[in-house]
């Protein structure tokens, strides 16, 4: 293989060792982004051979110029991709379009983007899955309400992560959602009492996968957004034995190929009938592409590897080798503007010098869910990452 279109290499800001582990391994790399060429970083300028702005992403007119204009000028296209999940769509279309027969097409796509179809995939793998119902009128949501109890879950069923996710409470609360209901099509699901943990990775082009990790999120995202709350996440450095299990089922039903997957399991912290027993793992929901912000860079920091590397040889080649003993766990702690924290940006910094492995201002359009100012560390004990998120979000005792 040799001509690669990477699809917004400039976010996350990260995303340009896409094209450049491609570049690296002698592939033709092309990029397709709405900044400027004089506007880019010169890491960026480096990773590509040729970039095409597009004043915007969203025109699929503009963006099927750029890739007709690669293709004329250094022949087929053999691989395209974003691996941003708002392109998942845009991506499919124009593989068929352009006959790229590397990746999931416009027919086979939305099988993991809408939040309904992924359950029955969860489900063919032996995966328990909250119940749910396609909102539609009140008579059937308050009947959804009466069968499943309060709380219920209510989310976008094309959607992005926690963006327009709420809980609802009661019935008062139903009838507000009724009463202001979004024009998009809406899923209601139960309430599953529990936190997350990820199954995260990649496939080759057949399907195997070629690496495995999991990430533990304490507090739902949810609550991250609706409340403004802080984000603390992190990798562990031995994924649970019945998640491994189940995930790899999961991967398999879906059929991914020569992808990033993210893939998302509640571990219940009570008894939920007709699910399961504390302790167990019910499915959520699945994202075919690398979990969010800079996370493939801490999937690099945890295991002393390069995803993108691993990557670009499995598009190219499908064939990677690569070893991992998981030395360390990666923890993301995000804090939030407006909150009196006892240590300041610096004396963060100061404190664990040997330990943070990235640090900075989240882009606006992420800080949403993952905090406006951000510090990633890396630990061989889940002992020590306690400890440097306690020193993080420390808040300053008020004196009255």
């Amino acid at each position: 293989m040799s001509n690669f279109v990477f699809i917004s290499p400039t976010f996350p800001s990260s995303y340009y060792q896409f094209p450049k582990a491609w570049k690296a391994l002698g592939g033709t790399s092309l990029c397709i982004g709405e900044d400027s060429y004089e506007s880019l970083s010169e890491e960026m300028k480096n990773s590509t051979d040729e970039y095409y702005q597009v004043y915007n992403l969203q025109d699929y007119d503009q963006v099927y110029r750029a890739v007709a204009w690669f293709a004329h000028k250094h022949g087929k296209i053999d691989w395209l991709e974003s691996n941003n999940e708002f392109w998942l769509e845009q991506d499919a279309r124009l593989r068929t379009d352009f006959n790229i027969t590397t990746g999931d097409k416009t027919a086979d796509v939305m099988r993991f983007k809408l939040k309904s179809n992924m359950k029955a995939f969860y489900e063919r793998a032996g995966v328990p899955v909250a119940r749910y119902h396609l909102v539609d009128s009140f008579d059937n949501g308050k009947a959804f309400a009466d069968w499943v109890g309060y709380p219920l879950i209510v989310k976008p069923d094309d959607g992005v992560g926690a963006n327009a996710t709420w809980k609802i409470s009661n019935e008062e609360e139903l009838k507000d959602f009724y009463d202001h209901m979004p024009s998009v099509q809406y899923i209601m699901e139960e309430f599953i009492p529990g936190y997350i943990e990820s199954f995260d990775g990649i496939t080759d082009q057949n399907g195997n996968i070629i690496f495995k990790t999991s990430h533990v999120f304490p507090e739902p995202i949810m609550n991250i957004v609706n409340d403004k709350d802080e984000l603390i996440y992190y990798s562990v450095r031995q994924i649970p034995t019945d998640l491994e299990e189940m995930g790899s089922r999961v991967i398999h039903e879906f059929g991914i190929r020569g992808r990033f997957f993210h893939t998302e399991y509640f571990r219940l912290t009570e008894d939920k009938p007709g699910l399961g027993s504390k302790g167990s793992l019910v499915g959520l929901e699945v994202n075919m592409r690398p979990p969010g912000g800079y996370t493939p860079d801490y999937m690099n920091f945890a295991n002393d590897i390069n995803v993108y590397d691993i990557y670009a040889r499995m598009a190219m080649y499908n064939t990677v080798e690569y070893t991992t003993d998981r030395p360390y766990f990666c923890v993301h702690t995000g804090r939030r503007d407006g909150k009196n924290y006892k240590y300041s940006f610096d004396q963060v910094l100061e404190k664990f010098p040997d330990n943070i492995v990235m640090y900075g201002r989240m882009p606006e359009i992420l800080a949403t869910a993952m905090g406006n100012d951000y510090f990633a560390a890396r630990f061989r004990t889940k002992k020590d990452v306690d400890r440097f998120s306690k020193f993080v979000f420390a808040k300053k005792v008020s004196r009255k």
